[in-house]
């Protein structure tokens, strides 16, 4: 990877933040965007702007054409077996409360279970939280090994007979753990339950390939990866999407509408109501392209690079803790001790350094941690070992600004 190459695709990394270059370590946020995607959905409002599906005129066929092939890159992207299975909606929260919605509160019932970690993010969290309240069912946890990974031991043990879902996030956005989505869903359905993968940090960072990992549904956020805010994917397998009802009603979804009742468009478009995000379809395909052009492969090997280099220089720096595994995904979550997260990632700013301080919508696992909030650096194509360097130059001035505490 020519990472000088790829950063001068991205215009809003050519700048100072308080005097200091933009060092941007808050990608598990929000990704930056390359001229690639901002000149993709600026060309469409200039070009092609109109409704999709509806219309027969010129501007119509072309912003149609360009959102389902958008819709055909996810489907490569992520090897769907077919467009039928790729849902466009708002991101990854919108997708997990689809299921949530239309496949979990139609199925369960009193009695039956659904499996999460504590280590979730609230999206993936408080939808389960609701459908078993709605339904009867029970929320169930597999537990945390004390490095914040998953035993497949421990998760043969909560998964019953019972058990009609596993929730699961790909990647955690706090420890960077790499959950073993494949192994769980073979579990999951030895038991007739069926898996739903949060990959919101998943998808900008390791290739993902839905048929082998065997997920029954998998949700995905744009702006994590690379592409515009406001736009997100539900995978979901053919037969169990046919099997549900759309929770959002209104034009573009329906087949035909009468006084008392309706039917529903064939998939994918009957999850799909109401004008869909069109530039946000088209800036993502966009991204696709460039993150396909680079490599996935060679994206994730780059990460795994700075996220090994990241742990090595930071633990040198005394008195910091470093949450998670030793093997993970492209971020570090930390705490300096006796510095608020909040003042640490304050100082950093002041250094032109950005970073993530908070619970990072994710209080459970804070409480499993015993603390209130961490800061957290998340990393991308774009980033390089200088970013790392500086981030550390950041650290110990703050810990010389708020004096020697750890004498």
């Amino acid at each position: 990877m020519d990472v000088k190459a790829i950063r001068q695709q991205f215009p809003i990394l050519d700048q100072e933040v308080n005097g200091h270059p933009l060092v941007y370590l808050d990608s598990s946020a929000t990704s930056q965007k390359p001229l690639a995607v901002i000149n993709a959905v600026n060309d469409y409002y200039k070009q092609d702007n109109s409704n999709v599906h509806r219309g027969v005129h010129t501007l119509g066929s072309r912003a149609t054409d360009k959102y389902e092939g958008a819709r055909e890159k996810v489907c490569q992207f992520i090897n769907a077996d077919s467009h039928a299975e790729v849902i466009f909606n708002r991101g990854t929260t919108s997708g997990i409360n689809t299921v949530a919605s239309s496949y979990a509160r139609q199925n369960l019932k009193p009695g039956d279970e659904v499996v999460i970690t504590p280590m979730e993010h609230h999206s993936n969290i408080i939808p389960w939280q609701q459908a078993v309240k709605a339904s009867g069912a029970t929320l169930k946890y597999i537990p945390l090994q004390p490095d914040g990974t998953i035993a497949l031991e421990d998760v043969r043990e909560v998964v019953t007979s019972n058990t009609k879902v596993v929730a699961i996030t790909h990647v955690s956005n706090v420890l960077g753990t790499v959950n073993p989505v494949k192994e769980i869903a073979k579990i999951a359905h030895d038991h007739d339950a069926v898996i739903v993968v949060d990959g919101a940090q998943g998808a900008p960072h390791l290739k993902v390939d839905v048929q082998d990992l065997d997920c029954d549904f998998y949700a995905l956020s744009g702006h994590k990866m690379c592409g515009p805010t406001g736009i997100g994917v539900l995978y979901g397998k053919k037969k169990l999407l046919e099997a549900m009802e759309p929770f959002e009603f209104g034009g573009e979804m329906i087949d035909f509408v009468n006084l008392y009742d309706s039917t529903w468009k064939e998939l994918p478009w009957k999850f799909e109501g109401g004008t869909p995000v069109i530039a946000g379809a088209v800036g993502l395909g966009a991204a696709i392209d460039f993150l396909s052009e680079i490599g996935m492969d060679a994206i994730t090997k780059h990460e795994k690079i700075l996220a090994d280099y990241a742990m090595e220089q930071m633990r040198t720096i005394e008195g910091i803790n470093v949450y998670g595994p030793e093997s993970r995904a492209a971020l570090v979550t930390f705490n300096l001790a006796d510095v608020h997260p909040h003042d640490t990632a304050t100082v950093l700013d002041s250094e032109g350094i950005a970073v993530r301080a908070g619970h990072h919508c994710a209080q459970p696992l804070m409480r499993w941690l015993d603390v209130t909030a961490t800061a957290r650096a998340s990393f991308y194509l774009y980033n390089t070992k200088e970013d790392v360097d500086l981030l550390v130059n950041g650290l110990l001035k703050t810990k010389e600004y708020f004096g020697d505490v750890y004498e």
